[in-house]
């Protein structure tokens, strides 16, 4: 058994509610039909792009031969989910298949997907820079043992997960590292990953509230911690004018922890919601598609996901205070383009 990583950034949603993988390439037609192996999709995507350059061929026409003949049902795929920068997990079920129905995509695998959505926090730094790779299909072959725990673990919550998938990643050798190149879109992701990693695993939830409050007085906002309580209640309250006392009002509720904000714990806060009240929601997890639509559909509202949260301290980094910079020390830096010919 094989585990294999994915990338589609095409498809979204439907890869899980259909239960299949993709690439792209359509104007291959049916990949069954083209024979000689690897050589024959070579020159088959010459012939597709006769100025293409012999090494741009030969790395198109692995990914085809991965996704075609290489990937076996009962092999594992590990696939990160753009649209909430999570990972779904699944189980190949079926051979390669040409869908000339579809729109795009019509390479396809049947997949069986056993967890989705699974917070990026759960897994190692150096498990995450290896699934970041820049090819669309590849071999996960160094921490291969960490996404198969997250796979048989069954009834497990994010944290106890988090715990096992820690406990693997700890016996493995600490200078270890994935032999695919440092490219721009892989060190961004790594970047990321490890802004989240730092907010979730060195702040309380306590501290988490805190630094919501000098997040959005880095945004300009006046913002006070209210009085820390387990009720689940509002976190922070917010203000454009300085001394608080002009509408609107923004109630903030934060929640430390990197799992999926469900509608109840939306609507709770929407409940606290006054006139000329504006409500937000900060969580460094995603949120259920029935919390999402309560956002669509509820003025005033606004929910941050950790995602979010990410991007507003990598815009911010410089404006935040000495001490939460140092819990997570960033510099800049030029890095190689992903479209970089080298």
């Amino acid at each position: 058994m094989n585990v294999w990583g994915v990338h589609n950034d095409s498809l979204t949603n439907e890869l899980v509610d259909e239960g299949f993988i993709s690439i792209g390439w359509d104007r291959l037609g049916a990949l069954s039909e083209i024979r000689q192996g690897r050589e024959g999709l070579k020159r088959a995507l010459t012939n597709l792009d006769p100025d293409a350059k012999p090494r741009s061929i030969a790395g198109q026409a692995g990914v085809l031969v991965r996704f075609r003949d290489e990937m076996k049902p009962g092999d594992v795929v590990v696939a990160p989910y753009k649209p909430t920068s999570t990972i779904n997990i699944g189980v190949l079920v079926g051979d390669y298949y040409y869908d000339a129905s579809a729109g795009t995509h019509r390479h396809r695998r049947r997949v069986e997907w056993r967890k989705t959505e699974l917070p990026r926090t759960v897994f190692s730094q150096s498990a995450l820079y290896e699934i970041g790779s820049v090819l669309t299909v590849f071999r996960v072959r160094n921490h291969a043992e960490e996404f198969l725990a997250a796979l048989e673990e069954d009834g497990q919550t994010v944290e106890q997960l988090t715990h096992k998938v820690d406990q693997i990643s700890d016996e493995r050798a600490a200078d270890e590292e994935s032999d695919d190149e440092p490219r721009a879109s892989r060190i961004e992701r790594h970047t990321r990953d490890f802004v989240l990693n730092a907010l979730h695993r060195k702040l309380t939830h306590q501290e988490f509230e805190e630094f919501t409050a000098e997040l959005l007085r880095v945004l300009g906002y006046q913002a006070r911690v209210t009085q820390y309580s387990q009720d689940g209640g509002v976190d922070v309250i917010a203000h454009r004018d300085p001394l608080g006392v002009e509408p609107p009002q923004i109630k903030v509720q934060c929640k430390h922890h990197t799992g999926t904000i469900s509608a109840p714990e939306v609507q709770q806060l929407v409940g606290t919601q006054g006139p000329n009240e504006l409500s937000l929601f900060v969580t460094l997890g995603n949120y259920s598609r029935d919390a999402r639509m309560i956002e669509r559909q509820r003025t005033g509202l606004r929910l941050l996901s950790g995602e979010d949260v990410v991007s507003l301290v990598l815009e911010h980094y410089s404006d935040l205070p000495e001490s939460r910079r140092a819990l997570m020390p960033l510099t800049p830096v030029l890095v190689v383009a992903d479209a970089a010919d080298v």
